[in-house]
């Protein structure tokens, strides 16, 4: 039997304090602006309705069967196993899958379970106080075969361990409810991780393989084993009105990270974890690259959070079947380590292109820009050193950033630069006298505050719009001192 130790979990009566937002480690604010950010993350509520959403309407009709899990013997006590209630109920419903689909019911009470599938043409509906706990056996987390992507699993050769909540080869699935919780309980398996213990890679709390229409929604998930939302192979994709909470330092406990997937539309969302709150992968190193499915088409749009460890947004690392097509607009991150992060290293090939960040606040944070060509860690010694990344059209435009340390770290890779990196109306307060460290790296930059480093000081007007990746037709300028607005044509680029 492991012994529970090291990071508490949040909820359950363990350190329910943290499942609200923590801005005790943020100091007073001194100008209008980080007011203006500590009201925008005081008030802001993951479960808002938005009319102006970016998310194309995922179909939420309602299922014309629909069942209970109290209906096949489970018991909300959070102390009796449900597994084999979730199991028996969801292969009864498959029975209607054909027949316009079937709703599983889980009413309010915990509800302790291993892992289950799900079926096509589902819904998993959590109720209003209701909790699906995982297992603390990992017994109960059974051991699947690795990523074809990855070759292995993530932390330990061999398999790994299955989700909480699975998927494979689905079609119009959805996982809502009216704010219930999923809790992975995963001090179980930080435990075994920090203590060199693990005898698989740790689960994920959800997992889609190899799936189309998926819909996830109105639920807060903490304390997950490892990452928590993970789409991976998966097409049409909205994760929407969330909130996911795990302790900061929570070993890799990334919110959502789409995984060679794409049409992945991400959209009021509240993300507090211990590691990346949203990494976009696709493979790893020469896995990766033979698997050969890239992440692209896809919408970040209104996420709050705070990460004390990485970053807000992340590319990679594992990123060797391509990343392209990415558009992140009005995102706030307070108390973290980075801002907006591109991660790679030789041997991971593969590329990372059409990249645009607009409306950005930040607050308290590390690194605002962070690009790093020398992350390191293979699968195994069979990568290819010369697979190099192609990293290119990055555009990171309109952010303010009060309290940050250092404006931008992009480090390149030698006799592989990264180009075409446009940084456009960036207004940050740097606390450091060094704001910019740049290598390996060539660009554009336009209304930059401090001023950008050498190798991005080059005007993008006029001369260099068609090289920055989707930049308006209007520019808006302004000053730390003036907002008053003059504009520079600019035609916009979708290439």
């Amino acid at each position: 039997m492991v012994k529970k130790e090291g990071v508490k979990e949040i909820g359950g009566g363990r350190e329910s304090k943290h499942a609200k937002l923590d801005l005790t480690h943020m100091r007073s604010p001194s100008t209008l602006v980080e007011v203006l950010l500590v009201l925008a993350f005081f008030t802001y509520n993951p479960w808002t309705v938005w009319s102006n959403s970016l998310c194309q309407q995922t179909n939420e009709e309602v299922r014309p069967h629909s069942v209970s899990i109290t209906e096949f013997g489970a018991v909300g006590d959070g102390v009796t196993l449900n597994t084999k209630a979730f199991q028996n109920a969801i292969f009864y419903l498959n029975s209607f899958a054909d027949k316009g689909g079937a709703k599983l019911f889980v009413p309010a009470g915990r509800w302790l379970t291993g892992s289950f599938d799900l079926i096509s043409h589902l819904t998993l509906w959590l109720d209003k106080d209701a909790v699906i706990l995982g297992s603390t056996n990992p017994e109960d987390w059974p051991v699947v075969d690795p990523l074809p992507s990855y070759g292995r699993g993530r932390e330990l050769p061999g398999g790994r361990h299955k989700s909480l909540i699975y998927g494979h080869n689905l079609t119009d699935v959805i996982i809502t409810g009216n704010n219930g919780t999923i809790d992975g309980q995963g001090s179980i398996w930080w435990s075994l991780f920090r203590n060199r213990t693990l005898d698989y890679t740790r689960p994920h709390l959800v997992e889609l393989m190899n799936s189309t229409g998926v819909l996830i929604s109105n639920l807060t998930f903490v304390n997950t084993p490892f990452w928590t939302i993970h789409p991976v192979y998966c097409s049409q994709v909205t994760v929407q009105n969330v909130r996911i909470l795990a302790p900061p330092d929570s070993p890799n406990t990334d919110g959502i990270d789409p995984d060679s997937s794409d049409n992945v539309c991400i959209e009021d969302c509240y993300i507090s974890t211990g590691d990346d709150l949203i990494a976009i992968k696709s493979g790893w190193d020469e896995y990766g690259i033979a698997y050969g499915r890239p992440s692209t088409n896809i919408i970040i749009h209104r996420l709050v959070g705070q990460t004390q460890t990485s970053a807000g947004i992340a590319i990679g690392s594992e990123m060797s079947g391509g990343v392209s097509d990415v558009h992140v607009e009005d995102i706030q991150f307070y108390n973290s380590h980075n801002g907006i992060r591109i991660k790679t290293s030789p041997g991971r090939g593969g590329y990372v292109r059409n990249i645009y960040v607009s409306n950005v606040s930040l607050a308290n944070v590390d690194i605002a820009i962070r690009f790093t060509g020398l992350y390191g860690e293979h699968p195994d010694d069979a990568y290819d050193p010369n697979a190099l990344p192609v990293i290119e059209k990055v555009t990171i435009k309109d952010v303010v950033g009060e309290n940050i340390t250092t404006a931008g770290l992009i480090e390149g890779i030698k006799g592989d630069n990264f180009v075409n990196i446009c940084l456009s109306n960036i207004i940050l307060n740097v606390t450091s006298n060094y704001p910019w460290n740049c290598s390996y790296v060539k660009g554009y930059s336009d209304l930059v505050q401090p001023e950008a480093c050498e190798p991005l000081k080059e005007r993008i007007f006029p001369g260099h719009c068609s090289d920055c990746y989707y930049l308006s037709d209007q520019i808006q300028s302004s000053n730390s001192q003036n907002r008053g607005a003059w504009f520079m044509s600019c035609r916009t680029n979708f290439r």
